[in-house]
């Protein structure tokens, strides 16, 4: 399916668009649900807690690849659409080309810095070994890992957003099938399912590398030769820095929450909060594939110059975000018990825990689709430093103090509220946003 970037969105048109790009981030974080899976019910509660406690690090280090993505294909699909696509593809071809460097010095450091890491992550004894084993096994395949983040949003400035899909449920099914061989018929345990991720994030990484380097691609987006353009990657990085921040600050609160959970309730909580998120991350999915191809459309309008555009796709935009948000809340209210008891049900306490916590964090799911939206809206406009301030105030200033704060109020379950009160002062900030910047952009 090829779908451009050209043209009036109306509902229908949007949504038709933006289904693949939401499918292909739904399937990208089955990966860690998969795991979480096999491991909690063949490996057991250490190595699931083990898990859950490093995967944080790795995915914000991943994440640099989202940065260079999000912020990269901003820029590649403003220049398409300024008229320019040799220079396009100069930055795209430049970029992928980074994120490799880069993946493979920061694999090469933190392989051998895992037990130090592991260890300021809060591990103890029994956590410190499957801890440092899953999270060498992963990180070894960094660059991938990294690529992989960085090509979703060019799928989109492809007008190929199928391929991103069928390449996402390539690498979902074949983590899918590697976790049941290693992990539940060999009984690799935790190692297993480290390489069964491994093996599918590579395949995710180096599928779109050969695809946009090959003759067989039709598209205006390909692999061409390229110099160093300083200019052009701190404008990516910009642009693309609350991506990056927004990252970071969801792993660095997912630290400070497994502080504050051992601190409060030991082990248990951390493996009731990674089922939590396991949820989280498949909602938020939704949303990040929405605003991943939405966003190219954004940015082709805006160096085409059509307001007229950009303010519809705007108004369209808040309506399908706040449809979505409500399913998605009914969604998780109603399915908490039944999630619970397919990760943890042979542990009636820790079951009845994690029910309860899902029930009230995921109420944030009513609004924080719209601060997730505003974020990726001001990276779409290129303007990297907005975009940036509402997502780090967003969880770096709002949910950092509210973990933090909440819990010494209330007890326990200010830990879980903690996020619902972060989004609702969020959702203040992102309005201000919004409506501040409406003249300087024109919608």
């Amino acid at each position: 399916m090829t779908v451009e970037l050209s043209g009036h969105y109306g509902y229908r048109r949007i949504v038709k668009a933006m289904t693949p790009m939401v499918l292909m981030m739904l399937v990208t974080s089955v990966y860690s649900i998969v795991d979480g899976l096999f491991i909690s019910n063949y490996a057991g509660s250490d190595a699931f807690a083990g898990m859950n406690l490093v995967w944080p690090a790795i995915a914000l280090v991943g994440a640099l690849g989202l940065m260079i993505g999000s912020g990269g294909s901003a820029l590649v699909s403003k220049t398409f659409g300024e008229g320019d696509p040799e220079k396009a593809n100069r930055i795209f071809s430049m970029l992928v080309r980074l994120t490799i460097v880069a993946g493979i010095a920061i694999a090469v450091l933190m392989f051998v810095f895992m037990p130090r890491v592991v260890l300021w992550l809060g591990a103890d004894d029994a956590l410190l070994k499957p801890a440092v084993t899953y999270g060498r096994i992963l990180v070894s395949i960094m660059p991938f890992f990294m690529l992989q983040m960085a090509f979703q949003p060019f799928f989109m400035v492809a007008e190929k957003p199928d391929l991103g899909t069928a390449m996402s449920i390539a690498s979902g099914v074949t983590n899918i099938l590697l976790d049941a061989l290693f992990v539940a018929v060999l009984g690799w345990g935790l190692p297993g399912a480290a390489v069964s991720s491994a093996i599918a994030l590579s395949l995710g990484g180096v599928y779109p590398l050969l695809y946009f380097s090959s003759g067989r691609n039709r598209t205006h987006l390909r692999m061409v030769r390229c110099g160093f353009d300083w200019r052009s990657v701190a404008k990516s990085c910009s642009n693309g820095l609350s991506e990056f921040v927004g990252n970071i600050a969801l792993n660095i609160i997912g630290i400070c929450y497994n502080w504050q959970l051992m601190r409060y309730i030991g082990a248990d909580g951390v493996s009731a909060y990674g089922i939590i998120m396991y949820m989280g991350f498949a909602f938020a999915a939704v949303f990040i594939g929405y605003n991943m191809g939405i966003s190219q459309v954004v940015s082709y309008n805006y160096g085409a110059g059509n307001r007229a555009e950009i303010r519809s796709l705007l108004e369209r935009s808040m309506v399908l975000i706040a449809i979505g948000g409500v399913a998605m809340v009914v969604l998780a209210e109603l399915l908490a018990p039944t999630i619970a008891k397919c990760f943890v049900g042979y542990d009636e306490p820790l079951c009845n825990l994690c029910v309860h916590a899902t029930r009230i964090y995921m109420l944030s799911f009513f609004i924080c689709g719209f601060n997730m939206f505003t974020s990726a809206w001001f990276t779409a406009l290129n303007n990297g430093v907005v975009s940036a301030v509402a997502a780090f105030v967003r969880t770096l200033v709002f949910e950092l103090a509210a973990v933090f704060i909440l819990p010494a109020i209330v007890g326990i379950d200010g830990i879980w509220y903690a996020v619902n009160a972060a989004e609702i002062l969020a959702l203040i900030l992102s309005a201000t946003l919004i409506l501040a910047y409406r003249k300087r952009y024109g919608y």
